[in-house]
């Protein structure tokens, strides 16, 4: 019995740790199983990354094969349109009587961004919406005072917001009056100019049908001047000369260079390097296509001045085409004839040029093409417009425009010319009303390219600063990546400093003139009897309308100019400068109003002495400031600054416009003085018009103390 009874124990035993090894082996198997489960997981995770990695992969390289393919396009499109050349003008609605006495459309007013009214703040909204307690909480005194608190918090923001607004949108209002008038004067001056085009040009044509030599010239060089449709990169420079006995229309056009013709065949990407490659475009098929383009030039021309000719004043055309190059002979740059035709208009009446081989039937009519165009090998011009005798005409040549005359449109389209021939692909506003934007630019680089906008301002004075800070807003409105603002005078310090940091472009008349000439077009600032000949430094000088003060000093010390004078003006009233931007001084060139402007110092000819001048126009001054007074101090960059003492004197020469007096000329002693600043003087209202009143009084603690004495809020 003892036995079965051990064996009942060992069999529950046993059983019990079978049971035991059977979890056991279930929870390996479990975990096994889990583990298995991880790791297929982890491999499909990391076949899905190897997939993901080669679809992007493969995304990025067909996003540049798709690059390298819009390249290609581009390059077969410019082909097509060089081979397009003759029916492209063809097409084209030839120049004539009608379309130069056509009136110009005035643009509409664009007001831009002033266009869009100040938004006022709700004061429903959730910015002053204050959650009112639960009936509970609002038995409760605390509670509902804290509430009212709150409430009347909200209602003093709302009111503050609200006024704010409220001045904003008069502000707003009031820029756009005045924009507005801007824009009035500018229509009016636009409509007065057109009239006077059109009267110009009647008797231009009146002068045509009376046969006159100079007429007929003027006529067909502005008509192929202004002719449309030429590619991009076309030069539009001319010479003519009319021979009235022969009726015969001699010209010399200006040609693109052999690399009008795209060096490049096609762009193809490469995977290995990751890059983009060109395939060259065979030298055969460039020096064929470019014969092509300057015979197709010629006939173009050639057709255009006898579709233009309505009177019949052209038997026939000479025609030479030049292009600027290197003369081997003598080295310098020259022009270098590349083709010569003369046509008759009996030979051309009987030609269907929209169906000839341009080059053969360039050569039919006996015309000559340079054997070797690409390394600009001459032809001898069948006749020159020199040889004809009399005036020449011409547009481009060697006789500048002058930027400050040109016609707004005119110049805004000079300006578009400017970047069309830089490589931007350009369209101009001038017609399409929009006022705020001349030029609209595009960088077709793939990786610093985007749209630009351009201003273009003939100004003979500097520009004021808020048409720098206009232009920002400009860009941000367009939504384009950079500005730039052309003008044909200049800029103030404070324009320069604006910009640093900013994705905008300042351009100087000086600038603009260089610019010009790199890309051969021509212009220049002012001349002849204005300025007499004088660069642009001279041609921003006052005009009759302004005051002009030149304050000038010689230093004691050694080496004749170590001391630098800060010539300031505040344009107070009762006494206080109107504003800190009505304080004029070296980092702020002039007020808001462009009434007050400050030019940079300059050493005085044949004397160690230095000059600043400072310019006026008091009627332009708002007529809130009573008073302008003008300062000097010694410069403040190694404080403490200097005593005027160091100073040989402070001398003033004055101009006055109209409704200004004053004396001419006035002198201050600085001999021992201790301060470092004086009021030279200042202009008060005086009855209709302004007096200036030389002072000589010294000042303490230098520039500082100045703006302090006036109200300026120094930090």
């Amino acid at each position: 019995m003892a036995g079965r009874r051990n064996d009942g124990v060992l069999a529950i035993w046993a059983e019990a740790q079978r049971q035991q090894q059977r979890r056991e082996e279930a929870r390996w198997r479990a975990e096994a199983a889990q583990e298995r489960q991880r790791e297929r997981e982890q491999r499909e995770a990391q076949r899905a990354a190897a997939r993901n990695e080669r679809e992007a992969q493969r995304a990025y390289q067909q996003s540049r094969e798709a690059e390298a393919a819009r390249l290609t396009a581009e390059l077969d499109s410019r082909v097509e349109e060089l081979r397009g050349l003759l029916a492209a003008g063809l097409r084209a609605p030839a120049f004539g009587p009608q379309a130069l006495l056509a009136p110009r459309p005035v643009p509409p007013f664009d007001p831009g961004p002033l266009g869009q009214a100040v938004a006022m703040p709700d004061q429903g909204g959730p910015k002053y919406h204050v959650p009112p307690p639960d009936q509970v909480q609002a038995r409760n005194p605390g509670v509902r005072r804290q509430y009212e608190q709150y409430l009347a918090q909200a209602r003093a923001r709302f009111e503050q917001d609200w006024y704010a607004a409220q001045a904003q949108e008069a502000d707003r209002q009031r820029r756009l009056a005045v924009y507005h008038q801007e824009y009035l004067a500018w229509a009016a001056q636009f409509r007065r100019q057109d009239e006077e085009r059109a009267a110009r040009t009647e008797e231009l044509l009146r002068r045509l049908r009376a046969g006159e030599p100079e007429a007929v010239q003027e006529y067909f060089t502005a008509g192929l001047y202004a002719s449309a449709a030429w590619p991009e990169g076309f030069p539009h420079r001319l010479v003519a000369a009319w021979e009235a006995s022969a009726r015969q229309l001699v010209v010399n056009w200006e040609l693109p260079g052999p690399d009008v013709v795209p060096a490049a065949s096609r762009v193809r990407y490469v995977k290995t390097d990751d890059r983009e490659a060109e395939v060259a475009r065979p030298a055969t098929e460039r020096k064929a296509l470019y014969r092509e383009v300057l015979a197709q030039s010629a006939l173009r021309l050639a057709a255009e001045l006898f579709r233009a000719d309505r009177d019949g004043m052209l038997d026939s055309v000479v025609l030479n085409g030049f292009v600027l190059g290197i003369d081997p002979a003598t080295g310098r740059e020259a022009e270098r004839f590349l083709s010569t035709l003369t046509a008759s208009r009996a030979e051309f009446a009987g030609l269907a040029l929209d169906r000839v081989v341009p080059v053969e039937c360039f050569q039919g009519l006996g015309g000559k093409l340079s054997a070797r165009p690409e390394r600009l090998d001459e032809v001898r011009p069948d006749r020159l417009p020199e040889a004809v005798g009399g005036s020449l005409a011409g547009h481009g040549g060697e006789e500048d425009p002058d930027l400050f005359e040109m016609d707004p449109i005119e110049f805004e389209e000079l300006i578009a010319e400017l970047f069309r021939l830089r490589g931007f692909r350009v369209m101009t506003t001038a017609r399409s009303g929009d006022v705020g934007v001349d030029v609209v630019a595009e960088d077709l680089d793939p990786v610093t390219g985007g749209k630009i906008v351009i201003q273009a301002k003939r100004y003979r004075k500097t520009v004021p600063p808020t048409a720098v800070r206009d232009l920002e807003s400009t860009v941000r409105h367009h939504g384009a990546n950079k500005g730039i603002l052309v003008t044909t005078a200049g800029f103030g310090r404070g324009s320069y400093s604006y910009i640093e940091g900013k994705p905008l472009t300042l351009v100087s008349g000086p600038e603009l003139v260089d610019l010009l000439a790199e890309q051969g077009l021509r212009g220049r600032l002012g001349g002849g009897a204005a300025n007499d000949g004088k660069p642009a430094a001279a041609a921003a000088a006052p005009t009759d309308r302004h005051s002009s003060l030149t304050v000038s000093w010689q230093s004691r010390t050694a080496g004749g100019d170590a001391v630098e004078l800060d010539v300031t003006a505040f344009l107070c009233a009762a006494g206080r400068v109107l504003s800190d931007e009505h304080f004029v001084f070296f980092n702020n060139p002039q007020d808001p109003d462009g009434a007050v402007r400050l030019h940079p110092t300059h050493s005085v000819p044949g004397e160690p002495s230095r000059a600043v001048r400072l310019t006026l126009d008091l009627e332009r001054l708002t007529p809130k400031v009573d008073e302008v007074v003008v300062a000097v101090s010694t410069e403040e960059e190694e404080p403490p600054a200097l005593p005027l003492g160091y100073v040989h004197g402070v001398a003033l020469a004055a101009t006055y416009g109209p409704g200004a007096a004053g004396p001419a000329q006035w002198a201050a002693g600085t001999g021992g003085v201790p301060d470092s600043a004086m009021l030279v003087g200042s202009f008060q209202r005086a009855g209709g018009g302004w007096q200036f009143s030389p002072s000589g009084r010294a000042v303490t603690n230098g520039l500082l103390g100045l703006a302090g004495a006036f109200g300026v809020a120094v930090e």
